[in-house]
């Protein structure tokens, strides 16, 4: 006989608690510019960015993962043993399997709790969140864990400047669990895979192979060629961070921008009953015109991590939704929308009540 872990389904759930991860390491424009040709006035002026953290060698991604995820649980007044599920959503762990979810699960204490990765990039987190969401609701968890967390130092190339220059190191977790009013609103999320190209994950010199023959190149075919010597042994295979910025800033600053207004109508509520609007810190010339199409009133409050943390891709959003928290308390119980955007082309956003 099989026993399923069943919990009792619920009308509703909310975060019950949010933590982060910030790395020790800052890195100015002006770091910045010893590898590429800019300026900090260039960089400030086109995406808002002043610096970024990055991790050392030492600090892992599953490190951040782990200290965002405790001080989560300790917001939410649960231990790890608690958890019934462990969702982490990022794009820079560098095993394909296992999972980093299952890996951390050990770590909290949660065994034998659910756990799989979510590879949704910079929109992972609020993936993470509506599965949250509809688990808990289904009655297939009880209390879930999402973490958003990357380590983007590890794949960038430094000399390459159309999205090297905007990343940054971090990790934000929220737990989420049963609530007796509407904690979550229904998610709007979607793709678009004739983007694809827009933003990619690639390895030097199989990119380069790529464009000379016009066709891909296995990774597997790169090994070959170091060990037959054709390749230098000591050649990267590190994959690396490629964008086409013109591309992605259209798409977010326009369709992504109709797809946020859905969610405020899904959640049954105006801009002007927002507390906060917590966008993926992509860029602030894309917060700014997405802040100009939702008509935000004054009173909302924006989220600008992006300043001083960079573009940190899955983690974005939990940690700007974190720092708002720190830097402005009286949003606890505000409704906020939040909305994640970038590779594949994927985004979601949803309307959610601040812990």
């Amino acid at each position: 006989m099989v026993t399923l872990n069943q919990y009792t389904p619920t009308a509703h759930s909310r975060i019950l608690g949010l933590g982060a991860s910030r790395p020790d390491v800052t890195v100015t424009n002006d770091d910045i510019c010893q590898w590429i040709e800019s300026s900090d006035e260039w960089i400030r002026q086109r995406t808002g960015i002043v610096t970024r953290h990055r991790a050392d060698e030492s600090t892992s991604a599953l490190d951040m993962a782990l200290e965002a995820s405790r001080e989560a649980l300790e917001a939410a007044g649960i231990q790890g043993s608690q958890l019934s599920a462990v969702l982490v959503a990022s794009v820079s762990y560098p095993y394909q399997t296992p999972s980093m979810a299952a890996v951390l699960a050990d770590q909290l204490g949660a065994t034998p709790a659910a756990a799989f990765d979510v590879s949704a990039a910079c929109a992972g987190y609020c993936y993470g969140i509506a599965q949250a969401d509809a688990l808990i609701r289904s009655g297939m968890s009880e209390h879930v864990l999402v973490v958003g967390v990357e380590k983007l130092s590890d794949v960038i190339d430094n000399g390459e400047r159309s999205i090297s220059f905007l990343l940054g190191d971090g990790a934000g977790a929220a737990v989420v669990g049963p609530s007796q009013t509407p904690g979550i609103a229904p998610t709007v999320w979607g793709s678009d895979g004739s983007k694809a190209e827009a933003i990619r994950m690639t390895h030097p010199l199989t990119d380069l192979r790529l464009i000379d023959q016009g066709q891909p190149r296995p990774f597997r075919a790169d090994l070959a060629d170091k060990e037959t010597g054709e390749m230098p042994a000591d050649a990267p295979l590190s994959p690396t961070l490629r964008q086409d910025g013109q591309t992605v800033f259209r798409w977010a600053s326009f369709e992504v921008a109709k797809r946020v207004t859905q969610a405020l109508e899904a959640a049954g509520i105006g801009p002007e009953d927002l507390g906060a609007f917590i966008p993926h810190q992509a860029n602030m010339r894309i917060i700014d015109q997405m802040a100009k199409v939702l008509k935000l009133p004054e009173s909302v409050v924006i989220a600008r991590d992006i300043a001083d943390a960079g573009n940190t891709s899955a983690a974005s959003v939990p940690l700007a939704a974190h720092r708002l928290l720190k830097e402005h308390p009286e949003l606890s119980g505000k409704p906020a929308l939040q909305v994640g955007f970038g590779a594949g082309l994927v985004f979601a956003a949803q309307v959610v009540i601040l812990p």
